[in-house]
């Protein structure tokens, strides 16, 4: 009898501690263009719940993650003999052009401009367009809906139109090919929890490689036309910790490609790579950051090898796909020096190294150690940064060869390179 009235008693205890540390109400302030309620739809809390500070945290993560948030944090009040959780945040400008320049002593130039909205319809949807100027001009659309079904479920449609001069590397020698490529992308955006998410979907393109000058070979055509069918899949762990221009964590992106022909000219082909991503914060004005990819492609001889090593993408003061490869190691690293910080503005120095090794058509995973194979580009750079407007980094890098054949040049553009 003891016993049960002591259960009991416990019992009524425990509902009214719960009852007193239940959740009355949930607000959300600071909040101008984005929609309150596309921001409680991606909270983890809900009136009624037992108060969870660790779910709170959670929440202002992922808030900080998304375009249309410079800054998030969170207050609790007791009201109503319970809690009042209040989310409070700094919103970003979210209607951005984009902007990237390069040059090397080879007196190359190319551009591209862009501009985006982020936060369409106070939605967090991304739509946006970018003109390519390389020789050729080239476009590309883009829009994104991460949460167009829900706080999990989204979709993606990417459209591209993009014309270059590529180098062909030929036994006897070097090629340019004017190359366009036109593609049409579907996307379903799937995100299991805070950390992971994964994009499945297919792209139909065509490609068509017209013969402009240098060296040739009998077997390789001068022009032809072929329309191809890409399957992808994309999952990504993220466990990064935004504070404005300061990024904490580790992220790691997983991009597998499954390529048809409908065409004999070129084969079906299998490419997947990796980014792995580590910053770490260094004191109070510092910031290291690395990305470390590999990846490896059917290893076919072919001249048209998936794997460059360009400005744009791996190494900085490269010059324009100067090679090709059916496998890739590269490792950026770069520490971010905030030199001048005042209400909105940041002035961040950079300085940083950019090696990697290819595998050339054809050959063995020995090549990634052969010398001819590998570029070493260090440099310095400096940042210019809005922290109220999302993703408003001007960058310029300067990078400078030390192995075999290199050059040097600038490389400017909008975000970090990373």
């Amino acid at each position: 009898m003891k016993t049960t009235l002591t259960l009991i008693i416990l019992l009524i205890t425990n509902i009214g501690l719960a009852q007193e540390n239940v959740i009355t109400d949930i607000v959300v302030q600071g909040n101008k263009k984005t929609k309150t309620s596309a921001l409680i739809k991606l909270t983890s809390i809900n009136k009624g719940e037992v108060l969870d500070s660790l779910l709170i945290e959670k929440d202002i993560k992922r808030l900080k993650r998304l375009p249309s948030i410079a800054h998030a944090y969170y207050q609790v009040h007791e009201k109503d003999g319970g809690y009042q959780v209040v989310y409070g945040v700094e919103e970003n400008f979210t209607i951005i052009p984009s902007a990237n320049v390069y040059t090397t002593n080879d007196d190359e130039f190319a551009f591209r401009l862009g501009l985006y909205e982020f936060n369409l319809f106070g939605r967090n949807i991304t739509i946006g367009g970018i003109y390519q100027n390389d020789i050729y001009s080239s476009y590309m659309a883009n829009i994104r809906a991460p949460f167009l079904f829900g706080k999990k479920t989204g979709l993606a449609f990417n459209y591209s139109n993009i014309t270059t001069e590529e180098p062909v590397f030929l036994e006897n020698g070097t090629a340019d090919y004017k190359y366009n490529n036109t593609s049409y992308e579907i996307l379903g955006l799937y995100q299991f929890n805070l950390q992971n998410r994964i994009e499945l979907g297919i792209n139909y393109f065509n490609e068509d490689y017209e013969y402009k000058s240098g060296a040739t070979d009998a077997s390789v055509p001068q022009d032809f036309d072929v329309n191809k069918l890409l399957y992808k899949f994309i999952y990504e762990y993220n466990n990064l910790n935004f504070d404005y221009q300061y990024v904490s964590g580790f992220r790691s992106i997983l991009n597998v490609q499954y390529v048809v022909s409908t065409e004999d000219v070129l084969p079906d082909f299998f490419i997947w790579w990796n980014d792995f991503l580590y910053y770490k914060r260094i004191g109070k004005k510092g910031n290291w950051a690395s990305r470390l990819r590999f990846g490896l492609a059917n290893n076919d001889e072919s001249p048209f090898a998936p794997f460059a090593v360009d400005n744009n993408l791996n190494i900085r003061g490269v010059g324009n796909v100067i090679d090709r490869g059916t496998g890739v190691i590269v490792l950026n690293t770069e520490y971010r020096h905030t030199l001048y910080e005042k209400n909105w503005f940041v002035l961040q120095s950079n300085v940083f190294v950019d090696g990697g090794s290819w595998r050339n058509p054809g050959g063995d995973l020995g090549d990634f150690g052969d010398s001819q194979n590998f570029r070493l580009y260090p440099g310095v750079g400096l940042r210019f940064m809005h922290k109220k407007i999302f993703n408003a980094i001007f960058r310029i890098d300067y990078g400078y060869g030390v192995t075999e054949d290199a050059t040097n040049g600038f490389v400017f553009g909008i975000g970090q390179y990373f």
